[in-house]
C-alpha cells in the first residue's frame, strides 16, 4: 500500500510534475481515462500516465461509447467535428459534432440540419440507448421576465441517427419552476438590460438521462429512466426533468434555507454560522440533510451495478453562483456530494480535509466532474488545476494525474494564459478499446514534498 498523499498544483507553484503523481495499484481501480485538453486534442491515458490514444479533435465533454451501443465497435468517441479546436470561446460555436471511430475517422455527424446550421453543442452529450443522441445547446432569443431581447439561452435536443430533431425542451420556457426568487429575477432582469449575452443564461452544465434504478423500480415515477438530470452553474440548482412531460419533478436548491441558518445558527446539518456575509461553515458528518450547493457540475444518479446506485452524484464547486450571490466559505473548498435523492440527505462526501489537507487543498470554482467506480472509489476532475485523482471511499488518495497538455487560452481575460484546464475525465474500462491496446500498472511512489528539490544547473 502507498498511502501517500501528494499535495498537489492547486496552488499553482511555477514548477511542478505532470502525468501521473502517485499511484497504487492494489486500491486504485484500474482503468483507461479519457479527457479533452486546451491543446485541442482528445487523449486516453493509462493509470502511469501514458497516452495509448489521441483523437486531433475536442469534446466539451468528450464521450466514448459503450460498444454495446455502437454494434460491437470499440473505441468510439463523441466530440465537437468543426471549431472544436479552436481558442476556448468557440467550443460553445461549434458547427458539427460527431461520432469518430478508433481511427478518427467520422461515422456520424450533425450541425448543418440544425437551426442556423451550426449545432452550437456544449457542456454535454449522450448517446441513448434507442441509437438517439441527446445534446445540450446554445439557442438566441428572448425569454420572458429576463429580456425582451435575444440572449443566449440553452436547449436539449434528441437527435435521430438521420438527423432529425424528435424532441427539445428549452430552458428559459421552465424558469418558472427552477425556484429562483423575485429578487432573482430582478438580477437577472438587470444582467442582461446592461448587455448580458452568454451561451446560456442559467449554464446549464450537465444532462444525464437517470437510467434504471431502485427508485423507479419501486414505484416512484419521478425517476423514471428516460427522465433527465441538469444542473445550474450560474443559479446553482439540480433538477429532474420528466421526458414525457417536460415538467420539473424533482429540485434541490438553489434555496436551502440558508437565511434561516443564519437566524437559527444551530439548525441541523449546517454546522456553525460564522459570519452573516460568508457561507455557513458545512458540517463533515454524514449522512445529513442536504446543506448550499454553489456553481455545482456533473450532477447525475450513480448508475446500477456500482457502489451507490441510485444516488446523485455531483461536483460541489463553491464557485461563485447564484440570484443572489449564495455565500462561500472564508476558506473555499469543493467538495464531492453523494445524496440520497428520495431523502435529500448527504450519505458520503470528499473535501481536502477527508485526504489530511486542507479544506483548500481541494478546489476548482469552475468545470469539474465526479464519477463513481467499481470498486467503490471516485475518481475526481479537479477541473480548473487539470488535475485528475481517485479516491477511496475514506478520502485516501490512490491515483493522481496532473495534466500535461497545456495550450494558451484568453478565458475571459484581455490577454491569453497558459493553462491545462480539463472539463470532465472519464473512467474507461479496459474492454471498450480494440484488444491489444497497452496499458500499464506500475506503482509510482512520489518523495515527500518537503524533500523534493530540483537540482541546479550548470
Amino acid at each position: 500500500m502507498i498511502g501517500i498523499v501528494s499535495d498537489n498544483a492547486i496552488a499553482l507553484p511555477n514548477v511542478f510534475p505532470t502525468g501521473t503523481t502517485l499511484y497504487d495499484p492494489t486500491q486504485a481501480y484500474n482503468s483507461y481515462v479519457l479527457f479533452s485538453a486546451p491543446d485541442g486534442n482528445t487523449h486516453l491515458i493509462d493509470m502511469d500516465g501514458n497516452e495509448v490514444h489521441r483523437w486531433d479533435k475536442f469534446g466539451f465533454p468528450p464521450e466514448m461509447l459503450n460498444p454495446a451501443q455502437t454494434d460491437g465497435e470499440k473505441g468510439h468517441i463523441l466530440v465537437q467535428l468543426k471549431n472544436g479546436n479552436s481558442p476556448f470561446g468557440n467550443i460553445f460555436a461549434n458547427q458539427e459534432v460527431g461520432e469518430l471511430d478508433w481511427d478518427s475517422h467520422v461515422v456520424w455527424r450533425w450541425g448543418t440540419q440544425a437551426p442556423g446550421g451550426k449545432a452550437r453543442q456544449n457542456h454535454d452529450i449522450s448517446r441513448l440507448p434507442n441509437g438517439n443522441t441527446l445534446l445540450l445547446t446554445t439557442i438566441d432569443h428572448p425569454v420572458a421576465g429576463v429580456s425582451e431581447q435575444a440572449i443566449g439561452d440553452q436547449r436539449i435536443i434528441e437527435v435521430t441517427k438521420e438527423g432529425q430533431v424528435v424532441w427539445s425542451w428549452t430552458v428559459g420556457d421552465h424558469i418558472d419552476e427552477f425556484g429562483i426568487s423575485t429578487s432573482g429575477r430582478e438580477i437577472l432582469r438587470q444582467i442582461y438590460d446592461d448587455g448580458g449575452k452568454g451561451f446560456g443564461f442559467l449554464t446549464i452544465n450537465d444532462m444525464e438521462p437517470i437510467g434504471p434504478n431502485r427508485w423507479f423500480d419501486a414505484g416512484d415515477s419521478r425517476f423514471a429512466p428516460d427522465n433527465l438530470v441538469i444542473d445550474s452553474r450560474e443559479a446553482s440548482f439540480i433538477a429532474i426533468i420528466d421526458k414525457q412531460t417536460g415538467k420539473i419533478v424533482w429540485r434541490l436548491g438553489p434555496d436551502y434555507g440558508l437565511d434561516d441558518a443564519i437566524d437559527n445558527p444551530k439548525a441541523p446539518g449546517l454546522g456553525t454560522v460564522t459570519n452573516n456575509a460568508l457561507r455557513p461553515t458545512l458540517s463533515l458528518k454524514t449522512p445529513r440533510p442536504v446543506d448550499q450547493t454553489s456553481g455545482q457540475h456533473d450532477a447525475h444518479i450513480i448508475p446500477e451495478g456500482l457502489p451507490g446506485a441510485g444516488n446523485l452524484l455531483v461536483f460541489d464547486n463553491e464557485g461563485p453562483s447564484g440570484f443572489p450571490p449564495t455565500r462561500l466559505s472564508a476558506q473555499l473548498g469543493s467538495r464531492v456530494l453523494e445524496i440520497n435523492p428520495t431523502t435529500n440527505t448527504i450519505v458520503w462526501q470528499y473535501t481536502g480535509i477527508d485526504s489530511d489537507q486542507p479544506i483548500w487543498g481541494f478546489y476548482s470554482s469552475f468545470i469539474s466532474s465526479a464519477r463513481r467506480l467499481p470498486n467503490g472509489n471516485t475518481l475526481i476532475d479537479e477541473g480548473m488545476n487539470g488535475r485528475l485523482f481517485q479516491v477511496t471511499p475514506s478520502g485516501e488518495i490512490v491515483w493522481e494525474y496532473i495534466n500535461p497538455y497545456y495550450s494558451r487560452q484568453q478565458l475571459g481575460l484581455d490577454r491569453t494564459v497558459s493553462t491545462n484546464w480539463v472539463y470532465r475525465a472519464q473512467p474507461i474500462p479496459y474492454n471498450w478499446v480494440p484488444d491489444g491496446t497497452p496499458h500499464a500498472e506500475v506503482a509510482i511512489r512520489p518523495p515527500k514534498n518537503s524533500e523534493f528539490r530540483v537540482t541546479p544547473r550548470t
